[in-house]
């Protein structure tokens, strides 16, 4: 579930300055999603894998990050080549293989494939609360970051009650009947949806304890602000040294390419 378990490791991109990196690979994410052209597909690509390769992720954190999404998305387009077009490239019975479908899937599969690991990168080389500072140097309301990083936080509480119902469950025969007969599939199912809003009230009220404990000790009073407005300040006065401009630049650059082209063509 974390994003940031290889922020540890030794790469250019993990050197680089957080408020660089993020300008420049935001810039790029923004670059490829208005790609339209099949002909931009290779070197978008091309840019996507060198910068993998040089952020020195494993592969295999790559592979579990976008297997589910990718799932989703194959379930929502995946479809297109057979209902989408009017050319018709060739017939397997009742289906049609048709052109524009099949561009459009391909169009979106590799644009979204690209965009997902640019955000991984951007993710995985920094911790994530240096990726809030980022953000909050970069002018994101207070607010919205306290938000974000409450909510990352607690996915992981999530994540532990899940798996010590989920283990309950089990010690009391849940699964042990084969989901294949319809009477204990329908019971079964009607488990897991118990245990659903059961997680999901247990969530509200930690959130409502944690609101009041944060509002005991301060939180949202003007001293607590001009602490973190002290604390925002002395995260911007770290400047980057002039490699993180080349590569903002760099990066800032491939960007415009692409884009030119888009426009271009």
């Amino acid at each position: 579930m974390a994003l940031d378990q290889y922020a540890h490791l030794d790469s250019w991109l993990h050197r680089w300055h957080p408020r660089y990196k993020l300008i420049g690979l935001l810039a790029l994410i923004v670059a490829f999603a208005q790609v339209e052209s099949l002909a931009l597909l290779p070197a978008m690509v091309a840019v996507t894998l060198t910068l993998y390769s040089v952020s020195k992720l494993p592969w295999h954190f790559l592979a579990q990050r976008l297997r589910y999404p990718s799932l989703f998305l194959l379930g929502m387009v995946g479809l297109l080549p057979f209902y989408s077009g009017q050319t018709i490239l060739g017939h397997w019975g009742w289906l049609s293989l048709r052109q524009e479908g099949l561009e459009a899937l391909l169009l979106t599969t590799t644009r979204f494939w690209a965009i997902m690991t640019l955000s991984l990168i951007l993710l995985g080389t920094m911790s994530f609360l240096t990726t809030a500072r980022t953000l909050r140097s970069l002018g994101l309301p207070a607010l919205l970051i306290d938000l974000l990083l409450l909510s990352y936080r607690y996915l992981f509480e999530i994540g532990q009650d899940w798996q010590q119902m989920h283990r309950a469950m089990a010690l009391r025969g849940f699964g042990a009947t084969s989901l294949a007969r319809p009477p204990a599939k329908y019971r079964q199912i009607g488990q897991l949806a118990a245990v659903t809003a059961t997680l999901l009230i247990r969530s509200y009220e930690r959130a409502e304890r944690i609101y009041q404990a944060m509002r005991l000790r301060g939180y949202g009073t003007p001293r607590a602000v001009n602490e973190v407005k002290a604390l925002s300040g002395i995260t911007t006065a770290l400047g980057p040294d002039g490699y993180h401009k080349v590569g903002l630049v760099f990066m800032l650059l491939i960007a415009s390419i692409f884009v030119l082209i888009e426009v271009i063509y």
